[in-house]
């Protein structure tokens, strides 16, 4: 009988002790509240899922850059993906100032001093502003450039998200690096209605993103930034230092995505869920097929 007790016990505290350390490597993974995001969000579970072995769960359309950042500092969430200015002017609150890689390692550096994050390595794209006309005004007016907007600015509305109106690489700065004058107030919009306001002719220029998968869909021009106004945005995932040490076979799964995602990529997996709303777990499963993922 002291036997059996004995043997009960430890199967009893093995199965806790196994129990708990699968709670442990419960990773958390997050979002900010456009289609994008949920995405990559969803690009992140379904690989560190399937690479690691363990359990995700997922809280997507958490909110804004700041409202995520509050939520990994907290430890509700263990990763999300961010781009690399965004990090820099709205986090860290620096300078926009380098390339690309000037701007990774900054954001790389001061994320692991301040934060205790680790910036992994970028997935391959870029996705800064975008500010983007109808076609015809386009062509009627001969735009190709942000400079190219400033005589109709007195006449036009623009429409901008809450976080573009008031972050540092936002609205203000924009609109004074390029001389913009708008004879009306921005019109602020979720994310999901701004292209629908253009093409109805409710403002005549949007704040959007490059990756966006409406603006070509919509038959929509987005000029370029010929002052180079936006510094680089790359997409990169960022991982709590802490995750790591639960989940070692982590860093190696990020590892596996870099590199892996182009623009037109992302485009089209944005242009997937937005224009033919197709179910995003089927689209991200679809592009980790095709790339062996």
């Amino acid at each position: 009988m002291r036997k059996f007790l004995v043997l009960l016990v430890t199967v009893v505290t093995l199965g806790a002790s196994s129990c708990h350390d699968g709670a442990n490597q419960k990773l958390v993974i997050g979002s900010k509240f456009f289609t994008e995001q949920v995405v990559l969000a969803e690009l992140l579970a379904q690989h560190v899922q399937a690479c690691a072995g363990v359990p995700v769960d997922q809280k997507s359309n958490l909110g804004g850059t700041l409202l995520v950042q509050q939520a990994m500092l907290s430890g509700k969430l263990d990763l999300y993906v961010e781009y690399t200015g965004t990090a820099l002017l709205a986090v860290l609150g620096d300078q926009a100032t380098g390339d690309s890689k000037t701007v990774l390692e900054r954001v790389r550096e001061e994320y692991s001093r301040r934060f205790n994050f680790v910036v992994t390595e970028p997935l391959g794209f870029e996705n800064t502003f975008a500010m983007v006309v109808r076609k015809e005004d386009a062509q009627i007016h001969h735009l190709a450039t942000y400079s190219d907007i400033a005589p109709l600015a007195p006449q036009w509305r623009p429409g901008v998200g809450y976080e573009f109106l008031e972050r540092p690489d936002g609205y203000k700065g924009w609109t004074q690096r390029y001389g913009l004058r708008f004879g009306k107030t921005p019109s602020v919009l979720d994310l999901g209605l701004l292209y629908r306001a253009l093409v109805e002719k409710n403002v005549d220029i949007v704040a959007g993103n490059s990756t966006d998968g409406l603006i070509e869909y919509l038959g929509l021009v987005a000029l370029e930034d010929n002052l180079h106004y936006f510094p680089p945005y790359d997409a990169v995932p960022i991982v709590r230092a802490d995750a790591l040490q639960r989940v070692p076979r982590l860093r190696g799964c990020l590892a596996d995505l870099a590199g892996k995602v182009s623009a037109s990529d992302m485009r089209h997996m944005n242009m997937e869920v937005d224009a033919q709303q197709r179910d995003v777990t089927t689209v991200v499963r679809e592009f980790r097929a095709t790339k062996n993922l």
